[in-house]
């Protein structure tokens, strides 16, 4: 499923309410980590992230950083690709310090995760997300 368009708020229209739920349902409290990793949630959300759904992929990656376990690396994993998401949108919205301040963010928490977790939290490469974020602003 692809979005019929990307959401930029002020310049696009909101999707309807409730688009995305068969998506975000995809995820459930208590899930444990290998299944959260192979949910649909979890893979749309970084289909959509790389092919420019900024707006779309926070909604569906939301669910999954919720039903990672606190202080974990994967919670920090997926909190860093919400905000990658986020910094993406503000490029995109012209606004360069919104977008600065949410790559640096993303970047402590993709520093969290390697620490935590290693070079590799719920099948991504920690050091290829570090690499997407200096080539985005």
């Amino acid at each position: 499923m692809t979005p019929t368009h990307a959401h930029i708020p002020g310049r696009t229209p909101r999707h309807p309410e409730g688009a995305f739920d068969a998506i975000r349902d995809s995820v459930r409290a208590g899930t444990d980590i290998q299944s959260l990793a192979a949910s649909q949630a979890f893979r749309i959300g970084l289909d959509w992230l790389d092919t420019g759904y900024c707006w779309e992929a926070h909604e569906v990656l939301e669910p999954v950083w919720m039903a990672c376990p606190d202080g974990g690396a994967e919670r920090a994993l997926v909190q860093a690709l919400i905000q990658i998401a986020n910094a993406r949108l503000k490029t995109a919205m012209n606004q360069p310090r919104a977008a600065a301040r949410l790559r640096a963010a993303a970047a402590d928490l993709l520093d969290r995760a390697e620490a935590l977790g290693g070079p590799m939290v719920m099948g991504q490469r920690i050091g290829a997300w570090r690499d997407s974020l200096a080539h985005s602003g």
